[in-house]
């Protein structure tokens, strides 16, 4: 019994306020002087918010043009046709027009904008090597088996980047270009591709493989790009800084959407004469026309926007705060009617007592 009580007093906690539950405690008693300011105060807080988002969102300026290419749709239509489902014929070229009667205030960015394009996908979002993206040079001669069917090309070359996230990589590309008067050239605006993915993807999780005597290439010698591509990984762009796993388009799309209606960057537009905006005039944008999306359904646009102290376009957070508050407001107004009657009621017994 000397050694029970002994282990049972081993185990036991220290006799203090803190690990008995002794220390004193407050527990607030609400009341209606208390809850009621509470809720009014919320909401109007909550519709002074959401006020303010909701202006601050419809303040935000943006052209949106959707090149899907239906028929009868613009000239982008032909490049669909061509394609038939898939992806029409390389240097397929598209334009769209359009004219500014005064200046779309900058900073502004260039989107591009797909539908219908499920990247939440429980197998297409796992389809993807972590180890291989990180610059792991035994992962690109050994793709990760969620890579599968796009983890071994059909002659045994191991895929690199494996997996459908980058099979299905966004391949359409833009140029911008203004016509300040209609007796002047077109001068073609500068597009700002640099640092346009996350800082932590393009500075952390993506590396590319230690260079082979100098030389990307030889890096990737004995991998396959993906059977969608028409050119290897390490071939993205002329610019050493921005190829390979660190493409910075590349990079971008592999963070996927949590929706199948979404939005990623391509580039920003603040250079040169550009800085404050674009200026009035006539602009055409060039599209040059890849990506296939009308076998799946989907749609794809192009978006010129500018953002405020809150980000881009998007009403529903103000909308959402506004909800809220009117419903504080409201269940304040009733639970005072509540509290009025009841306590009329309440006094009225204490006086027959």
């Amino acid at each position: 019994m000397t050694w029970s009580a002994t282990a049972r007093g081993a185990h036991q906690p220290d006799n203090t306020a803190f690990t008995q539950q002794r220390l004193p405690a407050w527990q607030p008693l609400l009341s209606a002087g208390i809850a009621l300011p509470l809720f009014f105060c919320a909401g109007l807080a909550f519709i002074g918010l959401g006020l303010g988002l909701f202006y601050s969102s419809n303040g935000i300026k943006e052209l949106e043009y959707d090149y899907t290419g239906n028929p009868g749709t613009g000239d982008c239509s032909v490049c669909a046709a061509k394609g038939q489902g898939r992806a029409p014929p390389p240097g397929c070229v598209c334009s769209w027009s359009f004219t500014l009667p005064e200046l779309f205030p900058g900073p502004v960015y260039l989107y591009y904008e797909l539908s219908n394009f499920y990247q939440n996908n429980r197998r297409y979002g796992v389809s993807r090597d972590d180890a291989q993206l990180s610059g792991l040079a035994s992962a690109l001669r050994h793709p990760a088996n969620e890579c599968a069917p796009y983890q071994f090309r059909s002659d045994g070359l191991p895929i690199a980047p494996c997996g459908a996230i980058a099979n299905s990589l966004f391949n359409d590309s833009f140029s911008l270009w203004h016509q300040r008067q209609p007796s002047d050239p077109f001068v073609e605006v500068p597009l700002d591709r640099t640092a346009i993915a996350w800082w932590t993807d393009y500075h952390v999780k993506f590396r590319n493989p230690p260079l082979v005597n100098g030389s990307l290439a030889l890096a990737f010698r004995g991998t396959a790009p993906p059977p969608n591509w028409h050119r290897p990984v390490y071939e993205l762009s002329p610019d050493p800084n921005n190829t390979g796993f660190i493409n910075q388009d590349f990079v971008v799309w592999m963070r996927t959407a949590a929706l199948p209606t979404f939005r990623k960057l391509y580039a920003r537009i603040r250079q040169g004469n550009y800085s404050a905006g674009l200026p009035r005039g006539t602009y055409r944008v060039n599209i040059t026309y890849n990506y296939p999306v009308r076998a799946f359904g989907g749609h794809k646009l192009i978006i010129l926007s500018n953002i405020s102290w809150m980000g881009g376009k998007n009403p529903f957070l103000g909308i959402a705060y506004l909800v809220v508050g009117s419903l504080c407001i409201v269940m304040g107004f009733v639970m005072l009617v509540v509290y009025i009657r009841y306590q009329d009621q309440d006094d009225d017994d204490n006086d027959d007592e």
